[in-house]
């Protein structure tokens, strides 16, 4: 599969990969594809979730394969029918049985639109966006949701802060971050998570473009190097995606020195490659939540020592 946008710096763009269930047409981020293949022969695996068929091992490797027509609530295709594409974020390796591929689509994330309250709630929603192709809606399926809602541990791992000891010598209240996520579910999570840490003062936008507005906002002011002293942001958001945030922040002479962290589950050798060419100070996975405030805590902390030697 020809993937060379992953490789492409900062252009706002993303490569969709249109399919069909029943009459109804939906998307998927190329960028968390690894292959295509036609129906193959899959072994039930006894007690497991209703939404796995079982598993199957093309090459030496065994991967789960996911029913997507019973997860997005339709009758099963007749035996056999069908195509499997196999997905990889989250460091894990997932198949997703659908009717049939239709090709991929070069588009703009501006062109990505948010769903709505009503089919968008948090504890429920599996669409994380709408595009319009010629004649009719492209629903963006959310694959994360869907395999962590059937096994929580590929999922953000918010026991990782169960044992987190706050350094109660060191006030991270008076350190503002910004943070950019799409879902609603994830962006709480995170936000929980950094306020165990001490981390209480946080901006949160649902893209990138909310939080570049912001920034530039402060930038106006003369104040956005005290008024964020960290980013943490998603990759795949509507209006603008992480790493043409992470971009248009590193470009900027006055806000270059802000540490940016890219959080996302789609982080591999090409997306890292891709996150390094646009300026992120740190790239970690989202089952990593352990890890993101260690990521903070050390980063700021040099943001703080050289503003301090600037001023």
């Amino acid at each position: 599969m020809d993937t060379n946008i992953l490789l492409e710096s900062g252009t706002n763009e993303l490569e969709i990969l249109e399919f069909k269930i029943a009459d109804n047409y939906y998307g998927i981020n190329v960028a968390k594809i690894r292959e295509i293949l036609t129906y193959q022969h899959v072994t039930p695996v006894p007690n497991s979730h209703p939404f796995v068929e079982g598993i199957f091992m093309p090459r030496d490797t065994i991967i789960s394969v996911i029913n997507l027509r019973k997860c997005l609530g339709y009758e099963d295709l007749p035996a056999g029918k069908g195509l499997f594409f196999i997905t990889n974020f989250n460091n894990l390796n997932t198949a997703f049985h659908v009717d049939e591929v239709l090709g991929i689509h070069r588009v703009s994330w501006e062109a990505i639109n948010t769903p709505d309250s009503t089919i968008s709630a948090e504890d429920s929603a599996v669409a994380t966006g709408v595009l319009k192709l010629d004649d009719h809606l492209v629903v963006i399926i959310d694959f994360e949701k869907i395999v962590s809602n059937i096994n929580p541990e590929t999922g953000l791992k918010v026991s990782d802060m169960d044992s987190y000891q706050k350094d109660e010598e060191k006030d991270r209240s008076k350190s503002p971050l910004v943070v950019a996520e799409d879902s609603p579910l994830l962006s709480k999570l995170i936000v929980d998570c950094l306020n165990k840490a001490g981390y209480t003062n946080l901006h949160v936008f649902p893209n990138g473009k909310d939080a570049w507005d912001y920034m530039c906002e402060k930038k106006e002011a003369g104040t956005v190097l005290n008024d964020c002293h960290c980013i943490i942001t998603d990759i795949e958001m509507p209006q603008m995606d992480g790493h043409r945030f992470c971009k248009l922040v590193k470009d900027d002479e006055k806000m270059r020195a802000i540490p940016v962290i890219i959080f996302s589950s789609l982080i591999n050798d090409d997306i890292r490659r891709k996150g390094e060419s646009v300026g992120a100070d740190a790239q970690l996975t989202k089952p990593e939540i352990g890890k993101l405030v260690d990521a903070i805590d050390g980063l700021v902390d040099k943001y703080e020592d050289a503003r301090k030697a600037a001023s």
